[in-house]
């Protein structure tokens, strides 16, 4: 969304959720920011996100949830768009009874192509446990889906450790340059 002085002056996808800007815009207030340099901000191809432990869609191991050890899993990043300074991290579970539950909330991350398991990577926010770090998968029922949502930024996030999702989201809205998920299951025995 490009917003000039809250005059819509073109209409795109929310760089946040990907939806259109006709059923986000008062909730998101999306905006495009001047860089340093005076560059309109652009969004170039999609952020690659993987991981050597499951597939896309694939089950998430139990090493890596509330029945195992409970340690991050390993990712591979890739397709880093020119102007790259950080990353961002938001792992989520959208199927929890209560709404979504953010399981990982982390900024201001190297721009690497690899994220070792059990990695302390850059500065953690808070997730609905209440705690900062991941939190593994525990679902109380069935089948949930966890989202890994990786963000390409061009500048620092100024926020504190412990932020919570909302304050993390409109901090980045203005530098995310490009995204890219991964998507894994899991189900208790």
């Amino acid at each position: 969304m490009a917003i000039e002085k809250w005059k819509i002056t073109e209409c795109v996808d929310c760089p946040l959720c990907g939806m259109n800007c006709a059923d986000f815009l008062f909730w998101h207030k999306v905006y495009s920011k001047k860089t340093k340099q005076g560059n309109m901000k652009t969004k170039t191809g999609e952020l690659s996100i993987s991981s050597p432990a499951f597939r896309n869609e694939g089950d998430i191991p139990a090493k890596y949830t509330c029945d195992g050890e409970e340690i991050s899993p390993p990712l591979k990043i890739g397709s880093f768009p020119e102007g790259t300074a950080f990353l961002a991290l938001i792992m989520d579970d959208p199927d929890a009874p209560k709404g979504t539950f953010d399981h990982w909330l982390a900024w201001n991350i190297e721009p690497v192509s690899t994220i070792a398991e059990n990695s302390n990577i850059g500065i953690s926010g808070r997730n609905s446990a209440g705690k900062t770090g991941y939190h593994g998968p525990c679902p109380p029922s069935g089948s949930h889906r966890y989202y890994f949502r990786i963000y390409a930024l061009s500048h620092r996030l100024e926020i504190a450790a412990g932020a919570g999702r909302r304050e993390l989201e409109q901090a980045m809205a203005p530098f995310i340059i490009s995204k890219g998920t991964l998507m894994g299951r899991y189900q208790r025995s």
